[in-house]
């Protein structure tokens, strides 16, 4: 089956045989024409930055001008890296005969083409790069970050449901989505929907945690987030249509990808559940404590996920 029906009329069976709507994939401003698919992830991310810029420093220790830095890295690196993991899964639809031909290729994202995974992965990286010339805590950094990835992921997952792509396979389950066009219809798995109610459990249950002091060391809350949406993406991936391959093989790349860092992530936190945790450690409490003249090594930059050790040295 395709791998997306533009326009096609969505139905959900569960929701009664007459329920079906037919959203539009663009819509009209000042005489000028936008995608819903823009405006979704747009209104994803401005959710976001205004929740980071609410609980960075008061919850994490992170400033309002480090979430404005942390968005002008983090976004364009995000792009970056969601396009070249995209790019190298499908290599062969990009390489043409002349390498600027394929740099124009490459370019070309606004015809489509870009993955979540490879975007994470560059964005984490280059943030690194950033808590160690600020010297701020990478864990804290990386905790507030997750926040406002699951508020993007919540919200954004939408605007595969108005293009109608990133579906599952054809399936008779209860909670099937309909795609009917042209006479025919698809029932398939609506995968959208299971990651964004997925990532708005797991956001209602990290935010309350966190708030309740559930937090004991620097990295945690992105420790769980990981895990969390790696799950998620490991299980949905074996079963969507059109899936990014690993050059070579038969392997879904997400899938290996995701299934991955979630094995890790599980591993680190139950190694780290073991240790002992003192609050002061928290880079939110060092910065309280250097901010009122406490006397110790409070000015000293927070430890990384890890907690062991000091991530800027």
């Amino acid at each position: 089956m395709p791998e997306s029906i533009p326009g096609a009329v969505i139905s959900f069976p569960m929701l009664g045989e007459s329920f079906s709507v037919n959203p539009p994939s663009t819509y009209t401003l000042f005489g000028h024409t936008f995608y819903w698919y823009g405006a979704i992830i747009g209104l994803g991310f401005v959710l976001a930055v205004l929740y980071c810029m609410h609980r960075g420093e008061r919850d994490f220790g992170i400033t309002r001008d480090n979430v404005t830095d942390i968005v002008l890295i983090g976004l364009p690196a995000g792009i970056v890296g969601a396009r070249l993991y995209y790019v190298l899964c499908n290599w062969s639809h990009f390489a043409a005969d002349t390498l600027p031909a394929t740099l124009w290729n490459i370019c070309k994202i606004w015809e489509g083409g870009t993955a979540i995974p490879g975007g994470l992965v560059l964005a984490v990286l280059c943030l690194w790069l950033y808590a160690r010339k600020k010297k701020l805590s990478f864990g804290a950094v990386l905790d507030i970050l997750c926040f406002g990835l699951l508020i993007g992921q919540v919200i954004g997952r939408w605007s595969n449901f108005v293009n109608r792509e990133a579906f599952g396979v054809e399936t008779d389950i209860f909670c099937r989505m309909g795609l009917t066009k042209n006479g025919q219809t698809w029932y398939v798995h609506p995968l959208f929907l299971y990651e964004s109610l997925w990532n708005l459990l797991g956001f209602i249950l990290l935010h309350v945690w966190s708030r309740k002091g559930g937090r004991k060391y620097d990295g945690q809350a992105f420790l769980l987030y990981t895990a969390w949406y790696g799950f998620i993406r490991f299980c949905l991936e074996g079963i969507r249509t059109g899936p990014l391959l690993i050059p070579g093989t038969q392997l879904r790349a997400s899938q290996v990808l995701m299934g991955t860092c979630c094995g890790v992530a599980v591993i680190l936190l139950i190694v780290l559940g073991r240790r002992e945790h003192s609050p002061d450690q928290l880079w939110v409490n060092r910065r309280v404590a250097a901010s009122s003249g406490t006397p110790c090594d409070s000015a000293s930059p927070a430890p990384g996920p890890g907690g062991a050790s000091n991530i800027n040295q």
